[in-house]
């Protein structure tokens, strides 16, 4: 019997378990039997871990090669089935080095393969990730020539060069794809200009929103240190000349810790130090 059938009749599937129990190895079987159970434990079961093994038996027995057929049609969708199995296990970050074992190179790598890759990686904020990979597989004359092509492109533009604020490789990619139209290379450039505009506002509210915590945070530390200074310069007529050079001192240590730079702006702030230096002259100085 083919994998897949058993004795709950056409139309039910046993439960993951089971069928895992079923099948201790791999029983002969072709990689559209393989598949077809590997959507059954993902979509029905939602056992992905099994999807997964069921995916990776059906890519290896097609080989590396381009086949003639069907074959290619299928690893495609082994290959989607698992990525969505390695994402459902939190594993999306294996999902392209596993792709690239069976495709080798990224610019053999089906359309929707490399869709689904764009797709998930923008998903999770690292579209890092495919910038090469996309690069390379729209970069091949024999991609340029796929019906999907044009899609692809404006979905590698709009979910990794441009997040990633490449202008000038997303403008070259444009200008050196020949199978646009000059209607279409315009349209293109005008999303690029946009998005670069954009940009440059994000980057021009962020230097401002900068410049203006910094005199925000001085103020803060300076109106802190000038409140230290008032509730405790009361008590300071009440000390012993010794207690009150002491005092002086640490309050001193507490204004510049806060606001290192009062002492530039204050000089009045500097005397504590140069009496703490000099206390024996002081001293002298008040037993005259």
């Amino acid at each position: 019997p083919e994998p897949g059938s058993g004795p709950c009749g056409a139309g039910q599937s046993p439960p993951g378990g089971a069928m895992r129990a079923e099948l201790p190895g791999w029983v002969p079987g072709t990689a559209a039997a393989l598949l077809e159970e590997a959507a059954d434990l993902l979509v029905l079961h939602r056992d992905f871990a099994a999807a997964l093994e069921r995916c990776e038996a059906g890519c290896d027995s097609l080989g590396p090669g381009p086949e003639p057929g069907p074959e290619p049609e299928v690893k495609c969708s082994l290959c989607v089935v698992g990525i969505q199995a390695l994402a459902e296990m939190n594993k999306w970050r294996e999902v392209l080095s596993w792709v690239l074992q069976y495709y080798h190179e990224p610019e053999h790598l089906p359309p929707k393969v490399l869709e689904l890759c764009i797709l998930l990686y923008s998903q999770v904020r690292e579209p890092q990730v495919m910038l090469e990979v996309g690069s390379s597989w729209l970069r091949a004359q024999a991609n340029q020539r796929l019906p999907e092509f044009g899609s692809l492109l404006e979905l590698y533009l709009a979910q990794v060069l441009l997040p990633l604020g490449c202008f000038e490789g997303a403008e070259e990619l444009v200008r050196g794809c020949a199978v646009f139209s000059s209607e279409q290379q315009l349209e293109f450039l005008s999303t690029i200009l946009e998005s670069r505009s954009r940009w440059a506002q994000r980057e021009e509210t962020c230097s401002a929103a900068e410049e203006q915590q910094g005199p925000a945070t001085e103020t803060v530390l300076g109106g802190l240190s000038l409140c230290s200074l008032r509730s405790m310069s009361n008590h300071f007529c009440l000390l012993p000349y010794k207690k009150m050079l002491l005092a002086t001192f640490l309050l001193y240590l507490v204004v510049v810790r806060l606001d290192p730079g009062i002492g530039l702006r204050y000089p009045i702030f500097q005397i504590p130090l140069w009496v703490w230096r000099n206390e024996f002259l002081v001293i002298n100085l008040v037993s005259v």
